[in-house]
């Protein structure tokens, strides 16, 4: 995505990639069990949400799961994989350079939230089993744009995709868990790099409350928490 955001350009193309999840992807290859919380996605206006990333599949689940159109943030490398880097082209990913501060790809993505689009990040920036310390790019673009951030606890997903009738294909599927929006305070809103680094954690510390324990990873202890930085939308 090197030239001017505009979704139009993108409604076909998005309609086509859902229906081949639709009816492909989560009818052959993977199953979604449950989705709780559908109603903390708000009908229009910009969001960002924030998942933990266990899985490959993890992206696809949110893209199919989610009742709007959202645009996830990957590694740039995900447009190179086989067969399944079409998909990211077709549907607009925002490809993300990780050796250091991708400055095309975070203006990318605040001209997405300009457009009033939800954008979909992994703070970790790389899958793991259980919550390890964050970038602050989540963070940063919420701190810029005003944008709400609303966390989502994923489980589930390991294992897939998988064939139909397979021993994992019996087993529970994916279950998505939307939890209530929270922004950056507006006194925070230009944001240095070591606040930054505050309001990461108290943004992962939200996302760890919603996770079993063994997904909590380095915010097991939750009352180390704060809220200094953070408030809830409603």
């Amino acid at each position: 995505m090197t030239e001017a955001y505009n979704p139009a350009d993108l409604v076909w193309r998005r309609r086509l990639c859902r229906f081949l999840l639709r009816h492909i992807g989560f009818t052959l290859l993977a199953k979604v069990e449950r989705v709780e919380g559908l109603e903390n996605i708000p009908e229009q206006g910009a969001a960002i949400l924030m998942m933990n990333h266990i899985a490959f599949i993890d992206p696809l689940v949110m893209v199919h799961a989610m009742p709007r159109d959202i645009v996830p943030l990957a590694k740039v490398e995900s447009y190179d994989y086989p067969l399944v880097g079409i998909f990211p082209r077709l549907w607009g990913v925002i490809p993300v350079r990780r050796d250091g501060i991708d400055r095309r790809a975070v203006q990318t993505a605040l001209d997405v939230l300009r457009a009033g689009e939800i954008l979909l990040v992994a703070p970790e920036g790389t899958r793991n089993d259980a919550l390890q310390s964050p970038r602050e790019g989540a963070v940063y673009l919420a701190s810029r744009s005003g944008a709400p951030i609303i966390p989502v606890a994923i489980e589930g997903t390991p294992g897939f995709p998988t064939v139909p009738f397979s021993r994992r294909w019996w087993q529970p599927g994916a279950h998505v868990k939307i939890g209530r929006p929270f922004r950056i305070r507006p006194e925070f809103r230009r944001a240095r790099a070591r606040e930054l680094e505050q309001m990461a954690r108290e943004a992962m510390y939200v996302l760890a409350e919603m996770l079993p324990p063994h997904r909590r990873g380095v915010f097991s202890d939750l009352s180390q928490a704060t809220r200094e930085m953070i408030e809830w939308v409603r």
